[in-house]
């Protein structure tokens, strides 16, 4: 039976379980090293100056470390942050409501900044420019702007979908970073610290076989990382290794190449569905009983990566890798496998 996709709210309740394993400072944050590098000189030169950092759009797949960074980001200027997301603001108010209780220098993160609603946008742009609000008070005809100060401040948004953000407030970014998918080596090291802080005895060969089936993602290694301790804890003597690593995956039902039981089942209704492709996105989702948005942005972008669909004008197509991994031979008429696209145009095809 296929697991339930992960919603954002239990995103956000599975960062909370998870945040002990976040790194603090940038010199503990394993991967993304231009993004590192950058940022590092970044924030020495706006400390040197005494200013507040440049606003810093973050985009990439889910779980790659943009809330972290964002914490990281205030913890090295030495400064407050405030996060909340794109659809919990409502109103023009409640944004203004945070901005106005920031300190000089402090950091506002918004997730899902692509799902600001209009108005509550266009407040944005005076705070973000020239740190000034726009009041609106009074209605109709007697209605008056009044514009206040707001302390300076840094604004890092983060989105899976740059596609959706307006021009008008991507254009506002100073600083925008994709985030790439990580590499297994740099997975098995995050694995490796998160033992060591949750106090697991892990062997590297044991470190690996969690962290090449994570899907580039260290969310993911963290979380499947605590499903082979619990496995350890009841069935072995505590200790991870290769052996018992695999043992847990297989009944996580986390295969060789990393793909759970909803990615099985994707690749599956195109193969056995709509032979092999194309199939739409709305169609694909109907099928499955799922989310567009949550096979889009959470699922599609490793099965792109790992070059087991494609995408076409006319829909997603399973590639011959994909019959392969599923014990299937490919009909004749299949396409040739084409390597998957890069990563930083991931995000855009998303959209």
């Amino acid at each position: 039976m296929a697991r339930e996709p992960i919603t954002r709210g239990e995103e956000r309740e599975e960062d909370r379980l998870l945040g002990s394993l976040r790194p603090r400072r940038l010199a503990e944050f394993i991967g993304q090293e231009r993004v590192k590098q950058q940022l590092k000189l970044y924030i020495e030169a706006a400390r040197s100056r005494g200013e507040p950092l440049d606003h810093i759009l973050l985009h990439g797949p889910p779980g790659l470390g943009k809330t972290s960074l964002a914490q990281i980001v205030a913890a090295e200027l030495g400064v407050g942050i405030k996060l909340t997301s794109g659809p919990v603001i409502e109103r023009p108010g409640d944004l203004a409501a945070l901005i106005t209780n920031l300190n000089e220098g402090d950091v506002l993160f918004i997730d899902e900044i692509h799902r600001l609603r209009r108005n509550v946008e266009e407040l944005l742009y005076p705070a973000m420019e020239d740190f000034k609000l726009d009041i609106v008070i009074g209605e109709g005809p007697n209605a008056q702007t009044l514009r206040i100060d707001v302390p300076r401040f840094t604004l890092i948004g983060a989105t899976t979908r740059t596609g959706l953000l307006t021009s008008p407030l991507r254009d506002r970014f100073e600083v925008i970073f994709h985030l790439d998918f990580y590499s297994d080596e740099e997975l098995t090291e995050i694995v490796r610290r998160g033992a060591q802080i949750l106090g697991v005895e892990i062997t590297p060969e044991g470190a690996y076989e969690i962290a090449r089936r994570a899907r580039g993602t260290p969310r993911v290694a963290h979380r499947l990382l605590k499903r082979v301790r619990d496995y350890a804890q009841v069935r072995g003597d505590g200790q991870i290794d290769r052996t018992l690593a695999r043992e847990a995956l297989e009944m996580l039902g986390v295969d060789e190449a990393g793909l759970d039981e909803l990615d099985r089942l994707i690749l599956r209704t195109i193969v056995e569905k709509f032979g092999g492709g194309p199939v739409g996105l709305e169609t694909l989702a109907a099928a499955l009983s799922e989310e567009k948005d949550t096979i889009s942005e959470v699922y599609e972008p490793f099965l792109l990566k790992k070059g087991f669909i494609r995408r076409t004008p006319q829909g997603r197509v399973a590639t011959p890798r994909a019959y392969e991994h599923l014990g299937l031979k490919p009909p004749a008429s299949a396409p040739a496998h084409a390597p998957a696209k890069p990563l930083e145009l991931l995000a855009e095809d998303a959209a």
